[in-house]
């Protein structure tokens, strides 16, 4: 839901949308898809069976309906895999390096992976939203 005031865009978010991530937490969730995407450690494409492959996933908050993604936070929990959302599907999509806004998308881990270190900080800061 959108509601524009004075060249200001002011977006109510769904209470559904549990954990938000705060806009620290956003932007270091945010830049490491962004690379993640570039060493293809990311997965627009979620599917049940390959769960045990994600490390965690980021959901839009502004996704509309966001009854269409609000199965994932079940998968999650049943498989044992830290969830969060971000506020804007826009900026999800940015990095993941496509031109369309992105709604869902999961992090994965190759063997010998730079990024493993910046992958586990990130999952452990979601992990502790999740508590």
């Amino acid at each position: 839901m959108y509601f524009r005031y004075n060249k200001l865009t002011i977006i109510i978010l769904n209470p559904k949308a549990y954990p938000l991530a705060d806009a620290t937490l956003t932007k270091t969730i945010l830049d490491l898809v962004q690379q993640a995407s570039s060493y293809s450690h990311h997965n627009v494409n979620i599917r049940e069976k390959y769960f045990f492959f994600f490390l965690f996933i980021v959901m839009a908050a502004d996704a509309e309906p966001l009854e269409i993604i609000l199965h994932l936070p079940l998968l999650c929990e049943d498989k044992n895999v830290p969830y969060v959302f971000v506020r804007s599907k826009q900026a999800l999509g940015r990095a993941c390096g496509v031109s369309r806004p992105v709604i869902a998308t999961s992090v994965t881990i190759k063997e010998g992976s730079q990024l493993k270190p910046q992958i586990q900080s990130v999952q452990m800061a979601i992990e502790r939203l999740l508590v």
